[in-house]
């Protein structure tokens, strides 16, 4: 586009995050991927709630599946994660790798990451999906949330 042009959204570098003290805004949100996998990994619940905007909402497909979803608000997105974490019997470990971060206005971006879901069971390490998280987030304070993830899996696990 030209140089100048108004209409021109910022790119992720021009994007600031002065609430968060001078942490790049990509660093923030890679962060919120970090602090969502390690509160569903470990049971926190009170972590989890928190990566979540009020208002958020979840959807989620598997390979030649329907959508689940949506699911929407924290209560709903809280009962989703318990209720599926109460019908594992194993050690999940979620990777996200892959970021990439970009603006879609004030103090919002989407994020687009890959997943590994991994299960430690009798120990063995077992990768059970891979898949992508399409995110929008949102600046909240000292940090940032979700307002929408979209979960897509490769495989049903």
């Amino acid at each position: 586009m030209p140089e100048g042009n108004s209409k021109t959204a910022p790119s992720v570098l021009e994007l600031t995050d002065k609430k968060t003290s001078g942490i790049h805004p990509r660093e923030s949100i890679a962060d919120l991927l970090a602090r969502y996998a390690w509160a569903y990994d470990t049971r926190d619940w009170d972590a989890l709630v928190e990566c979540f905007t009020p208002d958020a909402s979840l959807t989620l497909r598997v390979v030649g599946g329907g959508l689940a979803g949506p699911f929407r608000g924290q209560a709903e997105i809280m009962r989703l994660m318990r209720d599926s974490a109460a019908a594992q019997d194993d050690r999940r470990r979620h990777l996200c790798t892959n970021l990439v971060v970009g603006p879609s206005g004030p103090g919002t971006a989407t994020a687009r990451s890959y997943l590994t879901l991994l299960s430690v069971r009798n120990g063995r390490i077992e990768v059970l999906s891979t898949g992508t998280y399409t995110d929008e987030v949102v600046q909240a304070g000292a940090s940032w949330r979700f307002r929408a993830r979209h979960i897509e899996l490769d495989l049903p696990h």
